[in-house]
This record gives structure tokens, sequence and C-alpha cells, in this order.
């Protein structure tokens, strides 16, 4: 009696997992991606750090264009050494008031400030880089979770299964039909599992920690679990993504702006072979002395440097010609990485796309009714232990690797967002 029992528990456990799907446990609270990305967008330190340094570069428009300020000029002019702060002994006596004004050549102001902006707009689009890129790491460690989940939902089951194989092992070798070897594999086996578990414990504890740290939140917050979701097949091809990353991708923008910001300052040190001006205007206060009537005078003029330091001049108008040439082969590096990189990740779509419906469609199912043979087989003793437990392994990994392939190809979805600079999903 207590065999058959054994037999039966075995049959309708196996046959239930067979016939569904793998889930992880039921967790107290479900995670939602998007909310995951808003929270990181908004709290993340290092995001806030390079919002800052925009802000500090955007400042800089404005005094960049500014003129000086003018200079305020009080003196006395013609005074008497021996009677300084006596007015009325000389008539050439004077109090002098005067302001003076430094006036750059026509279009400088301009190009330095358009330099200044160029150099914000670099940094403007490098936060938003890093916002893509925090985007990219969020989805990440959120779908690596999932993977990480499923997998231990799996683990979880195949120990309880394996609890039945070490009962129904004792139970033959109760009754002179088994031998007690079965048993000690049965063991080892479960043993592997409950290894297996602990690592995926702590990469899950690991995971965990790394996302709060993307969120700027505790380590040890708690992460819910992951819903479980279809694929979000891409139809793009590489040269519509490529034109995608031209229009959307912001580091693209920055170099585009740092070659703009070369341009104006190659305009600018060209400029500098001009003058620049200083304008002032005194005014003289004479006191009447003795029979003349001490009338007050001004005096109002320009002055201007002399442009001579051509060696200066021309290493400014290098300096601005090798910015422009950095700043072009950085982003013809860049659009370079680019189309391999959308070729590359298109690839390992393609590929993780056919083995997820090679997986749900054709091995997996192969593999359970593999495995219903083989507890066929090893419930007339046609089959030993060791060939049932190969089938509930192939079965295992075939499991976890599917649930792999999907996450990894979310992941690398993810990687092509932040490659192309869209969402795509």
């Amino acid at each position: 009696m207590r065999f058959r029992f054994a037999y039966r528990s075995l049959s309708l456990i196996l046959a239930f997992h067979c016939a569904s799907p793998v889930f992880a446990g039921d967790a107290a609270t479900v995670e939602n991606l998007a909310d995951l990305v808003a929270t990181a967008l908004a709290n993340n330190p290092e995001l806030k750090a390079s919002e800052a340094r925009w802000e500090m570069f955007r400042n800089r428009i404005k005094q960049a264009e500014a003129l000086d300020d003018p200079m305020l000029m009080l003196k006395i002019q013609n005074g008497i050494a021996g009677d300084p702060l006596n007015f009325r002994k000389d008539p050439m006596t004077q109090k002098v008031v005067g302001l003076s004004q430094a006036l750059p050549f026509w279009g400088k102001r301009a190009l330095r400030g358009e330099m200044a902006a160029k150099q914000a707009e670099f940094y403007q689009w490098q936060l938003e880089e890093r916002k893509l890129e925090l985007k990219r790491m969020v989805k990440e460690s959120y779908y690596q979770i999932f993977f990480v989940d499923k997998a231990s939902g799996i683990v979880e089951k195949n120990i309880k299964i394996l609890d039945d194989f070490i009962t129904l092992s004792k139970t033959k070798y109760a009754v002179g039909q088994g031998v007690q070897q079965d048993i000690f594999k049965a063991q080892v086996e479960r043993s592997r599992m409950l290894d297996m578990q602990i690592a995926l414990v702590q990469q899950r504890t690991s995971l965990q920690a790394n996302l709060n740290a993307l969120l700027y939140r505790p380590a040890d917050s708690p992460v819910g679990g992951i819903s479980d979701f279809e694929p979000a097949l891409l139809s793009l091809s590489a040269a519509e993504l490529t034109e995608i990353s031209d229009a959307n991708r912001p580091l693209v923008k920055g170099y585009t702006a740092l070659i703009e910001k070369g341009q104006a300052g190659r305009k600018l040190a060209r400029k500098e072979y001009y003058p620049d001006f200083n304008a002032a205007f005194e005014y003289m206060q004479r006191n009447p002395v003795g029979g003349e009537i001490g009338l007050d005078m001004y005096a109002a003029g320009i002055t201007l440097n002399l442009p001579v330091q051509r060696e200066r001049r021309s290493a400014m108008l290098a300096e601005s010609n090798a910015e422009i040439s950095m700043a072009t082969e950085e982003l013809n590096a860049l659009k370079n990485t680019i189309g391999y990189g959308v070729a590359d990740l298109l690839a390992q779509l393609e590929k993780r796309k056919r083995l997820i419906e090679l997986y749900k469609t054709g091995i997996i199912p192969q593999a359970e009714r593999s495995l219903e043979s083989a507890i066929i087989g090893y419930r007339v003793n046609k089959v030993d232990l060791l060939t049932l437990l190969d089938n509930r392994v192939t079965l295992f990994n075939y499991e976890r690797e599917y649930y792999d392939s999907l996450a990894d190809y979310q992941m690398k979805l993810a990687e092509l967002e932040a490659m192309v600079g869209k969402e795509l999903q």
C-alpha cells in the first residue's frame, strides 16, 4: 500500500509540474518598471550632480556676453604739493571726475556668448546621456531580478520533486526493488539544488542593493516581485536605428555642440586680430583764482590696443581648429561605435528571440515528454534513477535558459534604446 501511494504521489506531482508554467512565489508587492525609472530619475545623486554642472555652465553665458564694469576715476589734477587741498591758489588746479568703458571689437561679445552657450549645451546633452544610462541600468537590474526570481522558483519546485524521488527510492529499496545508491544519488542532487538556492538568494540580495543604489534609497529596502511579460519584439532595421540615433542620441548632439563651440572660437580668434577700444570721459572742475574765472573743462577720447602679438593670436586660432578636429573625430568614433553596437545588438536580439520561441514551443515540451517517458520507465523498472534524474536536470536547465533568454532579450533591448537615444518598446 505504501509503495503504490509513493508511485501515485510522484506521478501526480510530476504531471502537474510538466503541464504548468514555472512561477516564482507570489511576492507581497509587484514592482512597476516605469515607477522605478521615474524614482531613479528624480532621486539619483549622480544625475543631480550632472544637472548642477549644466546649470553652472548655463550661468556662464551671461557672464561671457557682458561688458566689463565701467571704471570711475576721481583725482586732483595739477594740485600744489605744498598746499594739496587748496583749490583757489592756482587756476590750473582741478577736481576731476572721469568714466571709462572697455569695448571689445564688434562681434566678440556675441561669439564669447555663443561659445559659452555651446559649452553649456554640451553639458545639457551629457545630462540627457546620463539619464539614458540610468534608465538602462535600472531596466537591467529589473530584468536580472526577474530571472533570479524565476530561477529560484524553478529550484524550489525541483527540491520538492527531488524529495519525492528520495521517498520513492527509499520505498523501492525497502521492498527490495531498488538499490541504496539511488537514494544517495537523489540526495546529492537535492544538495546541489540547495547550493544553487543559496547562490540565488545571495544574487537577489546583491541585485536588490544595486537597484536601491540607483534609486538612492537604503540598500536593504525591499524590492517586490516582477510580473510576467511578453518580449517586446523589434521590427526596425539597422539603418532605421542608425537614423534614430543621429536624431536622438544626446551624445551625438553633445559632440555637435562642441564642434559648433570650436567654430565660434575660430571666429573669435580671427577677430582677435582687430583692436579693442576703451572710451573715456573726464570732467574737470576749477575754482576762480584772482581775476581768472576758472572755467570748467572736459576731456573725451578713445584708446585702443595694438594687436601686434601675432604669435599669440595664431596659437589661439590653432587651438580652436584643434578643438573642432577633436570634437569631429570623437563624433565620428561615436557614430562608428553606434553602427557596430546596433548591428551587434540586433544580432543578439534575433538570437534570443529565436531561442525564446524554440524553448517555448519545442525544446521544453520535448523535454517534458522525455521526462514523462522516464517516469513511466522508472515505474516499471525499465529505467534507472540516474536516467530519471538526468531527464529532470535537462528540463530544469532548459526552463532556466528560457527565462534567461527572456530576461536577456529585454536587457539587450534596453541597451539598444540607450544606444540610439530613444524608447523602442
